[in-house]
């Protein structure tokens, strides 16, 4: 059964916002690890398609029709974006958007209209197809409608990534585009900036420097407190970029003096408060990607996999028997073809293609080997004593599990890189992961911040990217309230299917019942969503806050900044912030952890344009809404 909690509309006079008190630390009330199990699957709250897909980033998380309860936006990337309509605390099976090559998500009210706008950035056929962005209007009545066109049309660009923010404090949101850099454009950037007139319409202000392959990562931040957002550009071999904002749409590249050190190879950078001082910290995830010819096996379930992509491969030959049981084979268009036996004939699949697909042979449906293997798609052979042959040739990056297979040398693995932990100090950030307990040597691909466990003091969830011959187990650091972080044990979330790479993350309440769950996503895998049941162990209380829009100026919450203090702690979140590396949730229900702490709480928001809220919360557990709906 759902429980709806109660909302409380505080409208107040407008306060100055004065500056946290330094955090005194209370004790650490919940030890999470000695939980039999912390999270659980939701599936019955969710009904997610069973098929294993490619995706794009994280979900975006967003309340799109207003009636209090956020709902989700999930890219299946080259195939839909659907969305999943909240139902008071489960989602409705998910529908079609938009079909085809979608990238980066954005969200948020920019014409002021009271719905809510979706900006969908769209591939660019390796830039022979450039695009722009698509954009809708989503009613209340749960209605995707094209927006009113700008004055003059977004940018044709091989779209990746998208951003609302208010760059210019004026309280509308201006927006960030971010591309893929063709070699069709060089030497010019295909990073735009495009300002917001105040009634909605969008128009080119200026272009971000140019970045890397893959550089198209971005958070945006405030790393020197001033109230002007800032931005870190990264991804790919890349090191991240530190970007001062001007206050008017103008960014100065300030790497050297911000940050310490080259981190490259990053695959999501989310802000926190760790140790709750009033400024934002960063958190870093890294990994190196598959590289053509890669191969894995686990020798236990004798389970082989394989990763190639850009070329012609072929695998040493497989001792596995009779039967030829491919699992989760995925090979992205046009490169589709599978061929078999000697005469090289094309086995007819049956259903769409976009999923991973399981095909099964015996040995006399593919006897023996062609003399030539000159067709763009994958050719499988039985060539005698038990031993099958499988090479080819594609473009997109293509995989398989093999199963049954009695022994292979799987290719060395790629060097182990570690997720970084900054610590920002007046501005400028300090390495501190060792210190921190949160060095583990391995490959991440996303992050999601919270407090999980209702203490006080945000913890962190990172995806990891994974072995594509086995299930693949995520790690949940949990803060201990004293600058360190400990990895929860028993957390119980993991990704079963094999052939999966590990994606993005999301954090969200999506019941509203106080403890926040995790959805996250496996590149040629499944989406997953997990309950979180640890909080209720140890009596922690908490105090959601759904964030409007400021009552004098009409400020967007995207980007407000929201602080809590009591029992002598701190607590600062921004609305809206996440380590998505493409897309940008808007989750206006901001969740704070109490731990043992039952006085009432003082709220300050602070939105883009200065304007602040004061009030008195005693009313705790529970969701509270503060500003203009």
């Amino acid at each position: 059964m759902i429980q709806v909690y109660k909302k409380r509309y505080i409208v107040i006079s407008v306060a100055a916002l004065t500056a946290c008190q330094p955090a005194i630390s209370l004790p650490h009330t919940a030890d999470a690890t000695s939980v039999e199990t912390l999270f659980t699957s939701a599936d019955s709250d969710i009904s997610f398609e069973s098929k294993n897909r490619r995706k794009w980033g994280a979900p975006v998380i967003a309340d799109l029709d207003r009636d209090g309860f956020p709902d989700l936006l999930l890219n299946d990337h080259g195939y839909a974006i659907k969305v999943y309509w909240n139902n008071g605390g489960a989602y409705s099976k998910g529908i079609d958007v938009i079909m085809g090559d979608a990238h980066g998500i954005a969200v948020g009210d920019y014409d002021k209209d009271g719905d809510i706008n979706v900006v969908i950035t769209r591939g660019g056929g390796s830039g022979k197809n450039a695009r722009n962005a698509k954009v809708y209007s989503v009613s209340k009545d749960r209605k995707f409608t094209d927006s009113k066109a700008f004055s003059t049309p977004l940018k044709n660009m091989r779209g990746r990534t998208a951003n609302f923010m208010d760059g210019d404090n004026d309280g509308d949101l201006d927006l960030l585009l971010l591309g893929f850099p063709s070699n069709l454009k060089a030497p010019n950037s295909e990073n735009y900036v495009y300002s917001n007139d105040g009634q909605g319409d969008l128009t080119y202000h200026s272009s971000l420097l140019k970045t890397g392959v893959d550089g198209e990562g971005l958070l945006v931040t405030d790393f020197d407190n001033d109230h002007l957002l800032d931005l870190l550009i990264y991804g790919g071999a890349a090191p991240m970029s530190a970007h001062r904002g001007g206050g008017d749409l103008s960014f100065k590249n300030v790497s050297d003096e911000i940050l310490p050190l080259e981190i490259d190879h990053i695959t999501g950078v989310e802000e926190l408060d760790f140790d709750n001082d009033g400024d934002f910290d960063l958190f870093v995830t890294r990994s190196a990607e598959y590289t053509a010819g890669e191969t894995f096996y686990d020798s236990e379930t004798q389970t082989f996999a394989f990763y190639t992509k850009r070329g012609s491969f072929r695998l040493p030959d497989l001792e596995i028997g009779e039967t030829f049981d491919l699992q989760n084979y995925q090979a992205p268009w046009p490169d589709q073809k599978l061929f078999t036996g000697e005469p090289g004939i094309e086995f007819k699949t049956i259903g769409e293609k976009h999923s991973g697909r399981d095909i099964e042979f015996v040995s006399s449906d593919a006897l023996g080997w062609p003399d030539v293997t000159d067709e763009k798609g994958i050719y499988i052979g039985y060539v005698g004593n038990d031993k099958w042959r499988v090479a080819g040739n594609t473009h997109s990056p293509t995989t398989g599990v093999i199963h049954n297979v009695k022994s292979a040398r799987p290719t060395e693995p790629r060097p182990r890189l570690h997720n970084v932990l900054l610590e920002n100090r007046g501005g400028k950030f300090v390495d501190i992961t060792e210190q921190a307990g949160v060095f583990i040597e391995g490959h991440s691909s996303g992050v999601a911040v919270a407090d999980y466990n209702n203490d006080g003091f945000q913890d962190i969830f990172t995806v990891e990217r994974g072995n594509l011959a086995g299930a693949n187990t995520q790690t949940l650091f949990l803060n201990q309230g004293d600058g360190t972080f400990e990895a929860a044990k028993n957390h119980g979330i993991s990704s079963p299917e094999l052939g999966a790479i590990g994606s993005e993350a999301g954090a969200i309440d999506y019941n509203l019942d106080g403890q926040v769950d995790i959805l996250y996503s496996n590149e040629r895998g499944k989406w997953h969503l997990y309950k979180n049941s640890q909080a209720s162990a140890v009596d922690a209380n908490y105090l959601t806050l759904h964030i409007g829009h400021s009552l004098e100026d009409g400020a967007s919450p995207r980007g407000a900044l929201v602080t809590v203090a009591g029992c002598g702690r701190s607590q600062m979140r921004r609305v809206g912030s996440s380590g998505a590396r493409y897309s940008q949730s808007l989750n206006d229900m901001i969740h704070f952890g109490l731990g043992t702490c039952k006085e009432a709480q003082t709220v300050d928001v602070r939105w883009s344009t200065g304007e602040t809220i004061r009030s008195e919360i005693s009313d705790l557990n529970g969701v509270q809404a503060i500003g203009k709906f």
